[in-house]
């Protein structure tokens, strides 16, 4: 009969341990300029063997951004290739209070390359290893989504997933897609600006992280909307390009995978923000 009792328990209990949260808290710096701590988690990431490609202070929320890459997640993905590019970059949040917190990579990386995701699964345990001893490893936090639901992910029925509305705009090329990106975000159209950019041209991928600071429709708003400054490392934004085709996450994708957690009310207290993010990065990525 024990051994019925605990055969249950264990069956009841898998599927909370197949359970993943977004993020992982880190710990805490001591206090100073949000700059300066940006700096001090930099140092100690590229101790660690990840290389800096950006640092992200989003208008209007008190706190910021460290965005790095990974030669191990680096060559994987080059692998998998396609939209794949998306999980290219690794997140880092910095409260102005000293909270640190970081992705996931685990969740993020099952929910972006997805039925794909073994060919990756042996480098991104690695990056996460080195995260923690890195930044320090405290409890997941965010919400907990079940690993196996991540590929095919969405808040809820008939709401999007990855790979739906995505599509921004084709161009004559991979070349030209990349170009006009890079113009545009150079010359902030819609108050936008680069953060990061990784680009594989063998593949003819890229991933851009885009700043967007507009007041009325960048992220200040619709963030401190839901009091979403815990989850800062969900930032910088994305835009991505495969092949000839610029690309973006819809938000009702993007956002409810960065904040699973949040109620259909909160929700709905943003509901202008899929549709402002949108045309903010049509705006991006449109030829000149």
């Amino acid at each position: 009969m024990k051994r019925l009792i605990l055969c249950l328990l264990f069956v009841l209990s898998a599927p909370a341990c197949l359970a993943l949260a977004p993020y992982v808290q880190g710990s805490k710096l001591p206090a100073a300029e949000l700059g300066a701590q940006l700096g001090i988690v930099e140092q100690k990431l590229q101790a660690a063997g990840f290389t800096v490609v950006g640092r992200h202070t989003p208008k209007g929320i008190a706190a910021g951004t460290v965005v790095v890459t990974d030669p191990g997640i680096l060559e994987a993905i080059g692998r998998v290739g396609g939209s794949a590019i998306t999980a290219a970059a690794l997140r880092v949040g910095v409260q102005a209070n000293g909270t640190v917190s970081y992705m996931n990579p685990e969740y993020w990386h099952r929910a972006f390359v997805r039925g794909k995701y073994s060919q990756v699964d042996a480098a991104v345990q690695a990056a996460r290893t080195r995260l923690a001893q890195a930044l320090g490893e405290g409890q997941p936090f965010g919400g907990d989504v079940p690993a196996d639901d991540l590929a095919r992910y969405r808040y809820m029925f008939g709401m999007e997933r990855f790979d739906s509305q995505s599509e921004l705009v084709q161009h004559a090329s991979f070349e030209e897609a990349l170009a006009s990106v890079r113009a545009n975000l150079a010359k902030g159209t819609a108050d936008t600006a680069k953060v990061y950019e990784v680009v594989m041209p063998a593949g003819r991928i890229a991933v851009f992280g885009v700043a967007m600071n507009n007041t009325e429709s960048g992220e200040g708003w619709w963030v401190n909307k839901i009091d979403g400054t815990a989850h800062v490392a969900a930032l910088p934004y994305e835009i991505f390009i495969v092949d000839n085709k610029v690309h973006a996450l819809y938000a009702r994708f993007r956002i409810a995978l960065s904040w699973p957690e949040l109620g259909m009310g909160q929700f709905m207290g943003i509901m202008n923000a899929p549709t402002a993010i949108q045309d903010t990065l049509l705006k991006v990525a449109t030829k000149p």
